[in-house]
């Protein structure tokens, strides 16, 4: 349902109360100052029951043996609102659920009345797309039932994704490691980021050449022109020697303007954001990933405080559709010819029709409530990063109703003997939309405009110079989290308010990481994906993905029951499952890689990380650190093969089975053990070299009583002093005593900075600190200029005592409790753990039992 803007529509009569309920607080204090006095506004804050998150073994939350009944219970954390909205609605005249119009909304809204325990008779449905006070009354005014075709909908996929994750998940954890997780629409995502690496892995570059010559017109106005034809064909020069042949050629020729072309062209405005594509242009312009973008546009959407009290900015922003209502449409049009004149106009409104696969176009694009706040007057009212987003949104819809720009593009083909080249320039003729706004590109920069000199056909030219370039082909670019988005809405895969939760799991899993804005599979990623597609390959199709949300759609629409969609899914789920389980070892990915036998070797992820395994396993339990380009073992960590002892024979069993070292990591970091652990359990002992100790005696400045020697951490490997008389005293610092002492307290002096682990050597400062030539007592915190020369057992005069200098901070960049010299050792701060409320949209949002 569009809104309509009109702020005259009669709202139901008030008898002695009405309740309305919505999901967030934000959204209730907006829309309760539209409705008035009669109204209660009450937050449900997002799904108020789901399936059950903690199961004994082998239960799902779901009766697959009859219908797959699902099993719901109240949210722990949303008992409260479920406490105050049923002791609220028992002396409501009638209670309104207002969640939001999609079918997680629906569903919201059904769990709220059976939780709540409300009465039909007295409960009503009401749905709008945008916070005004006109849409706001106009929905009320028209109140429906819940739409359970929709509720439906929503319980077939909410249970679907409960039997996928459950069912794989632990699969995972036995055959992989555990902490794993699969999801219908994650491990699809993964699958299009793995095949894209593969792709640019496999890819093999072809070596091009380009040619460009600038001439100089009869006029002697210089310009360039590309060569695109040689002895009538496109060129094809395929390495340096035929590029400086062609090169020679042209600078001797005196290329003839053969004809001259002028070609006007229009280029429309792309449309109103949907959610997708908001996702997208918001990564593209802004920087914003796609869980940042909808988390403040939903802020924009409930209502922000405004000079114009508190209001709703955009309509809803989970929709597929790019319609714009009529209202709106005029609303533009009219700021438009104030912004710009008449000539911007589009008299009759553009209309757009979405191209997308399984769209669902139930209300309007994303646009602003009204285009007259304009983004300049609401820049100072709004925090930065709704400000922007709401420019961003503006713009792209006041542009998608803006007339088209033109262009008018010259070019000129000329002759020289043999070769034929062609210079072309566009100008803009009228700038249209782009006046407020032009749509961002993911891999490619709009053309800069040029122009060319005064030409005529039989104008003769003069080169210059000409240049040869060197290209090579490229494969396709890695995915940016815009275009991911952008595949996933191709293929028809999830649903706009999916995509954001999507990405942020497969990173927050450890799938997929983001170097300079690109999305690369991580070798865990990669082992999963192979794992799937060995054993569960038509559910990481992209077809079959889509596929569901088509009968996902028909369940909303009435056409198809949920139950038979369901057990349809389930039903090859379960067998593949079997088949697996009865498949024996695996969970590896396959590697080019031998084993010490000639065995074939696969990528394995463990507790520690990835390594390789023998394909035999059991029988042959061989394992090897990974070794990916550049030479150093990924399993081991920085030291990798090149650690003391890596590929000599083991000690232990070498001489009778042939057992090698290899680097590993364990708990406490990278060591050095047998290949052919468990069987041996051999472990080098041999670390890193012991620090030099001091060549004079430091007191310790806690004790008075021991002094301070050299250790070795045993985890970082850092070097740092401690007492002599540990464990009855604790100190330890990692600045390095230099002998002095300080004259106002007979405190230890110590460099300012701290000791750098091994192989840190180039970088020795681990922290900021003061210049190279600055000390600190290690007794007072006095900052101490240090003099040149030898220092041992000189006193040195210094600033005020400074308790603080002593601190180390702690993980939370807070000082601990105790003063210390930045040692080793030191005091932990306690974290607070807490559960926020769930996001709409996430994976463990509720569902709705069918009808």
């Amino acid at each position: 349902m569009i809104a309509s803007q009109d702020s005259g529509a009669r709202l139901p009569d008030v008898m002695s109360g009405n309740l309305v309920i919505v999901e967030s607080p934000a959204k209730a204090k907006t829309i309760e100052r539209y409705l008035g006095p009669g109204y209660r506004v009450l937050a449900s804050y997002g799904h108020v029951r789901d399936l059950p998150e903690k199961l004994g073994k082998d239960q799902l939350g779901v009766d697959v043996e009859h219908d797959f009944a699902p099993t719901y219970e109240i949210v722990a954390d949303r008992r409260k609102q479920v406490s105050e909205i049923t002791k609220a609605a028992r002396t409501a005249d009638t209670v309104f659920l207002a969640t939001d119009l999609d079918r997680e909304g629906e569903a919201i809204a059904w769990h709220v009345a059976q939780a709540a325990g409300l009465r039909p008779e007295r409960t009503q449905r009401v749905t709008f797309n945008e916070i005004t006070e006109g849409a706001i009354r106009e929905a009320f005014a028209h109140p429906r039932q819940i739409d359970l075709d929709l509720v439906d909908a929503q319980q077939a996929r909410r249970i679907v994704d409960r039997l996928y994750g459950y069912t794989l998940s632990p699969l995972l954890w036995r055959r992989i490691r555990r902490g794993l997780s699969a999801g219908r629409v994650q491990s699809v995502a993964v699958r299009l980021v793995v095949d894209r690496e593969l792709e640019i892995r496999a890819f093999t570059a072809v070596e091009y050449w380009s040619i460009e010559a600038t001439l100089h017109g009869p006029e002697g106005t210089p310009f360039t022109a590309s060569l695109v034809r040689v002895d009538g064909d496109k060129p094809v020069i395929a390495d340096e020697a035929a590029a400086l042949a062609h090169v020679e050629a042209l600078r001797a020729s005196r290329p003839v303007v053969r004809s001259i072309g002028v070609k006007r062209s229009k280029r429309s405005p792309a449309p109103p954001f949907t959610t997708s594509t908001l996702q997208q242009e918001a990564s593209r312009k802004l920087g914003f990933s796609p869980k940042r973008t909808m988390s403040v546009a939903q802020r924009l959407y409930e209502g922000l405080e405004t000079d114009d009290g508190q209001v709703g900015l955009i309509t809803y922003m989970r929709t597929d559709s790019v319609s714009l209502a009529g209202q709106a449409m005029g609303e533009a049009r009219d700021v438009i010819a104030a912004r710009f004149g008449a000539d911007y106009t589009m008299p009759k409104g553009r209309p757009f029709k979405t191209k997308t696969k399984n769209a669902q176009e139930a209300h309007e694009a994303i646009r602003p409530t009204s285009f007259g706040r304009s983004p300049d007057q609401l820049e100072k009212a709004l925090p930065r990063d709704e400000a922007r987003l709401y420019r961003l949104i503006w713009q792209r819809a006041l542009a998608s109703q803006m007339k088209e720009k033109e262009l008018e593009t010259t070019s000129v083909e000329l002759d020289a003997e043999r070769y034929g080249l062609r210079a072309s320039a566009t100008r803009t003729v009228f700038d249209g939309f782009s006046a407020v706004y032009t749509e961002g590109q993911d891999d490619a920069a709009e053309e800069a405009e040029r122009v060319l000199p005064p030409l005529a056909e039989g104008d003769l030219t003069t080169v210059e110079s000409v240049e040869p370039t060197q290209h090579f082909t490229e494969p396709l670019p890695r995915y940016t989290e815009a275009t991911l988005i952008k595949a996933l809405e191709e293929y028809g895969i999830g649903r706009p308010s999916t995509y954001a939760a999507t990405i942020s799991t497969i990173l927050d899993r450890g799938y997929v990481s983001v170097t300079e804005r690109r999305l690369r599979p991580e070798p865990v990623g990669e082992i999963v994906n192979s794992f799937l597609l060995d054993h569960f390959k038509s559910l990481v199709d992209p077809e079959f993905t889509a596929r569901m949300e088509e009968d996902l759609d028909e369940v909303a629409g009435g056409k198809r029951k949920w139950v038979p969609l369901v057990r349809a899914f389930y039903g090859p789920l379960e067998a593949a499952v079997v088949a697996t389980n009865d498949d024996g070892p695996g969970g590896g990915m396959a590697t080019d890689e031998l084993c010490s036998e000639g065995h074939p070797m696969v990528m394995r992820a463990g507790k520690y990380g990835v390594y390789l395994a023998c394909a035999n396993y059991p029988e042959h339990k061989e394992t090897r650190p990974v070794a990916p380009a550049g030479g150093e073992a990924a399993g081991a960590g920085d030291a990798g093969s090149e650690m003391p002892g890596v590929g000599e024979p083991c000690p232990k069993c070498g001489d009778t089975d042939g057992g090698t070292l290899v680097a590993r990591r364990g708990r406490f970091g990278p060591f050095v053990g047998c290949a052919r652990y468990p069987d041996c359990d051999y472990i080098k002992k041999d670390g890193p070299p012991p620090p030099e100790q001091l060549p004079f005696e430091v007191e310790c400045p806690t004790c008075g009583k021991g002094h301070l020697t050299a250790r070795r951490a045993r985890r970082t490997g850092s070097v740092f002093w401690g007492c002599s008389r540990y464990p009855k005293c604790d100190f330890t610092t990692s600045r390095e005593p230099v002998g002095a002492i300080h004259d106002a307290d007979a405190g230890p002096v110590a460099r300012s900075t701290t000791a750098a682990k091994p192989g840190d050597e180039a970088t020795a400062t681990t922290e900021p600190a003061a210049p190279a030539d600055t000390g600190l007592c290690l007794r007072c915190g006095a900052m101490i200029p240090l003099p040149a020369g030898d220092l041992v057992g000189r006193k040195l005069p210094g600033g005020p005592a400074d308790p603080a200098a002593l601190r180390r901070p702690s993980r939370g960049g807070r000082p601990t409790g105790r003063p210390r010299a930045g040692g080793a050792r030191s005091g932990r701060t306690p974290t607070r753990s807490g559960r926020a409320g769930r996001p709409r949209g996430s994976a463990t949002t509720g569902s709705a039992p069918g009808a």
